[in-house]
């Protein structure tokens, strides 16, 4: 539980620093714009260009760096600072007062307020409004002729007030994202308990079917066998041929209940049994590889979706050549069923309105325990279906799985 909690909160807060990285580019190429427009008579032109090279270069390291890896959590206010330290420096260098980046400390807020932290959006916007009033001074004591008009404090107070409004803005969204979470994880908890007393029932079934009722054929059946070899009755023949496939239907039934192999061996073992048995259903050419992983947490989820994945494949997909695949990717053990028959619209909430379930529960079992589930189809093309699992215990190196 702890694992998938941590992993939600670091999308939070990943994705916030991923929009202010994207953000920022544009932003600096508006603030080149803006001076290169006005002409500004600059202070220091050479320590303007660099420090604005410099400040591109890093922004678009930064975004390379944050959209292709893990964003670490101290990356949404160092950033932030970064900027407000930026804006600073620029404004001071090409004009101070006079500079027409004045109105970039007003945008500095807003971008604090993704970072959906109320203490830090207060701290960095706070910082905003003090570094607008710095520029103001330091310039006021460069030039005698400028001061300190009244109306530079009204800009403060502006954004101060802006500050407070973003920092009030990441708490409401904090507290109702907090909500969203305790639903999601209340959510969870029902499924994660309905999937439990779904097995517990089908294992004492599946026991129920195995120790009764196939019993009982099976001794049937063996008396038939005694009454065919002392009578020659053609009949005898039709009755034992009756009761071979019923008990054939009942190891079935036992199996897909409760599967011996996935409890005893694990999921690998287990999906390759599932493909063997595909492959005699019809003109199938499968292609399969398995990689061994264990007995994972999730090993009824992912067995009950590659069964459920080849079923749909059989009754509808109408292809020839099937590739089933099973991995084990850092934590998260990835299922994979790819075919090249006709394809159809992977709308489920479509499917599911027409009566078609099957997806559309797996679909939810899977979004439900922190796993997900990607079909890639259109119509003639085929389908490819990605079932990844819920965060998994990693073995470690000398630990067996």
């Amino acid at each position: 539980m702890r694992r998938l909690l941590d992993r939600g909160a670091d999308f939070f807060t990943a994705e916030p620093v991923r929009v202010t990285a994207v953000l920022r580019l544009p932003l600096i190429g508006l603030i080149a714009l803006l001076v290169w427009l006005w002409e500004v008579d600059h202070w220091l032109p050479g320590v303007y260009v660099a420090v604005l090279g410099a400040y591109a270069a890093a922004a678009l390291v930064w975004l390379v760096v944050v959209l292709r890896g893990p964003v670490p959590r101290w990356a949404g206010w160092w950033s932030t600072a970064v900027d407000v330290l930026v804006v600073v420096v620029l404004c001071l260098v090409s004009g101070g007062a006079t500079a027409a980046l004045l109105p970039v400390f007003f945008v500095l807020p807003i971008a604090v307020a993704f970072q959906d932290r109320p203490l830090l959006t207060a701290i960095l916007g706070t910082s905003a409004a003090l570094g607008y009033l710095a520029v103001w001074i330091v310039y006021s004591k460069r030039d005698d002729n400028v001061g300190l008009p009244d109306i530079v404090y009204t800009h403060v107070g502006f954004l101060f007030w802006a500050a407070v409004a973003a920092a009030g803005l990441c708490l409401v969204l904090v507290r109702r994202q907090a909500r969203i979470n305790k639903l999601q994880e209340t959510r969870r908890q029902l499924i994660s308990g309905a999937m439990q007393a779904d097995e517990r029932n089908n294992r004492e079934v599946a026991e129920h079917l195995h120790d009764g009722p196939l019993q009982t054929l099976l001794a049937a059946r063996l008396d038939l066998d005694e009454a065919r070899e002392r009578l020659d009755d053609p009949a005898l023949e039709s009755v034992h041929a009756a009761l071979q496939q019923t008990a054939t239907a009942l190891r079935s039934t036992v199996t897909q209940l409760h599967p011996q192999v996935l409890a005893q061996l694990g999921l690998t073992p287990a999906v390759r049994e599932l493909v063997r048995q595909f492959e005699t259903r019809g003109n199938y050419s499968v292609q399969a590889d398995l990689e061994d992983v264990g007995k994972p947490e999730s090993q009824q989820l992912m067995h009950r979706s590659a069964r459920e994945l080849l079923a749909n494949v059989h009754k509808h997909a109408g292809a020839r050549l099937v590739r089933v695949g099973l991995a084990r990717q850092g934590d998260r053990i990835v299922l994979t069923v790819d075919d090249d028959g006709k394809g159809f619209d992977p709308d489920v909430a479509q499917s599911v309105a027409d009566g078609h379930i099957g997806l559309g529960s797996l679909l939810a079992r899977f979004d439900a325990m922190g796993g997900s589930m990607r079909i890639t189809s259109s119509p003639g093309s085929g389908t490819r279906v990605t079932a990844t699992s819920p965060p998994e215990p990693v073995p470690s190196s000398g630990e067996q799985t």
